[in-house]
């Protein structure tokens, strides 16, 4: 199982929301590449960002932390948040960034999202972001109306490779993964299923690379020191 330790960023600052509320941030680095390049030093191969203001707001706010992330780390750098029309994608992926995430894009535009899983393939991934069975857009503040399963449904038939899927009632909150969720995942539909939210021990880790899960994103844990991320890489491959 591939480990995603996370970078979310606001103003250009590494930070965690507590539950999707942007009322309730910490920030943790005032220069995201300083933590990218911890975990690289750590033996990730991989970080998971997520423009916080771009996925709430749109727009491409930290678009120059990202590159700085991309051009002085080997990091493979997923990215999230605004990512709404295909000029956006260009321009992120030009700059070396290797896989993007659409969300609230991919409830607003299915046509877009068919458009941009056609041309770039696997460097989209879909993120689903879910309150209670039900996906929420713009930066977790709306819930969209669509069911998880719904969601995942309509865009494996399109050809997606990869699904991220974040228990927003689990995110920064240290109380563990939701198992049966992408356990259950894991069983219904045939994409890559990266797990979000709440891994926050060393038996999550455990237990979601015994699923046969393709990925999983640490966050608070990490910068909790709640997991050695060195040691959860480990794991993580076994």
């Amino acid at each position: 199982m591939m480990l995603f330790p996370a970078i979310d960023l606001v103003d250009g600052k590494a930070v965690r929301l507590y539950k999707g509320d942007y009322a309730q941030m910490t920030v943790y680095d005032d220069d995201p590449l300083n933590t990218a390049r911890k975990f690289e030093a750590d033996g990730a191969m991989w970080v998971h960002m997520v423009d916080l203001e771009g996925a709430r707001d749109g727009g491409t706010p930290n678009f120059e932390t990202v590159r700085r992330v991309v051009e002085q780390t080997g990091l493979f750098v997923e990215l999230g948040g605004g990512i709404r029309d295909m000029a956006v994608i260009e321009r992120y992926l030009s700059m070396g960034v290797k896989r993007v995430v659409l969300g609230t894009a991919a409830i607003a535009d299915g046509e877009f999202t068919r458009r941009a899983i056609g041309q770039y393939g696997p460097a989209i991934a879909l993120g689903a972001d879910v309150r209670n069975g039900e996906v929420a857009i713009r930066g977790w503040l709306e819930l969209s109306g669509m069911t998880l399963d719904a969601f995942c449904d309509k865009y494996q038939r399109m050809g997606a490779q990869t699904l991220i899927c974040t228990d927003i009632s689990r995110d920064g909150a240290m109380v563990g993964a939701n198992r049966a969720l992408y356990a259950d995942l894991q069983q219904k539909f045939a994409m890559n299923i990266v797990a979000s939210g709440g891994v926050s021990t060393m038996e999550d880790v455990r237990v979601l690379a015994g699923m046969g899960l393709y990925g999983a994103i640490i966050g608070k844990a990490y910068y909790t020191g709640a997991i050695d991320l060195e040691q959860a890489i480990r794991e993580a491959a076994i």
